[in-house]
């Protein structure tokens, strides 16, 4: 984990601007109890904040995430982080997903991470869709604890984008076992959607400091233009800054 998490690290830091958890939506203190961290599906990058978020905010706790089983054998390298394969549209599949995931869940240091919808959705797309197996996991994990976790993608005044995430109130899975499965839905994407319109909000505010700054990457234009820019500063002895828009981010730079 320790290797794929520096992996992933460097790989964030090349092609993204900033990992940001809202700061109302930091995650609280759960207890010893296992998790259900259910999340919208807006982009290739979930699978990245989910290790990212995993290992800098749940240190002392064990990741599984489930993933199409086609797809995961295009990266079967995940398979040593927790991921696990997950055949989508038959009921084999479905039976499968509820076997592991009740395995999963037995244990109060494990975490179970799933994009709720199944399938990639835009932020704007309401009501939130959540995929149907997702009713059934409050009867296999009765001890869980389901916290839904909103993720977006936005450009703001870099050429990078940025990674910004929440976490909302956390749901008993009791409460949840307790209603029509049709109804666990209904629940589970009305919570979802709230978190997520809450952090739309922040996005449209553009200001860093309504976020705790997780993890940064290089600014600025990069390649020649940048050097020759920086060259002019040191000239002039001026200090070189080479994000857009100094005045956004008072916290700029690399971290």
């Amino acid at each position: 984990m320790a290797f794929f998490h520096y992996m992933f690290t460097r790989f964030f830091r090349t092609h993204m601007r900033a990992a940001r958890v809202a700061r109302w939506g930091m995650p609280q203190d759960y207890g010893a109890r296992p998790l259900v961290v259910f999340a919208n599906h807006p982009g290739w990058w979930d699978g990245v904040a989910f290790m990212l978020l995993s290992q800098r905010l749940f240190p002392g706790r064990r990741m599984f995430i489930p993933m199409d089983a086609a797809a995961l054998s295009r990266y079967r390298f995940m398979t040593r982080i927790g991921v696990f394969g997950v055949e989508n549209g038959n009921p084999r599949g479905a039976v499968a997903f509820l076997r592991t995931a009740r395995q999963v869940l037995a244990a109060p240091d494990r975490m179970l991470w799933m994009n709720a919808p199944g399938r990639f959705s835009d932020v704007r797309e309401r009501p939130v869709p959540i995929a149907p197996g997702m009713s059934r996991l409050a009867e296999m994990a009765p001890d869980a604890l389901f916290v839904p976790l909103a993720l977006d993608y936005p450009f703001w005044t870099e050429r990078k984008a940025e990674m910004l995430c929440a976490f909302g109130p956390p749901i008993e899975a009791t409460s949840l076992a307790a209603l029509r499965r049709e109804d666990r839905l209904l629940v589970l994407s009305d919570s979802l959607a709230a978190t997520m319109d809450r952090l739309a909000e922040d996005a449209i505010a553009r200001d860093p400091a309504r976020f705790e700054t997780l993890l940064r990457g290089p600014e600025g234009m990069g390649g020649i233009y940048q050097m020759w820019r920086r060259l002019l500063s040191a000239a002039k002895g001026q200090s070189f800054d080479p994000r857009h828009d100094p005045k956004g981010d008072p916290t700029g730079g690399a971290g």
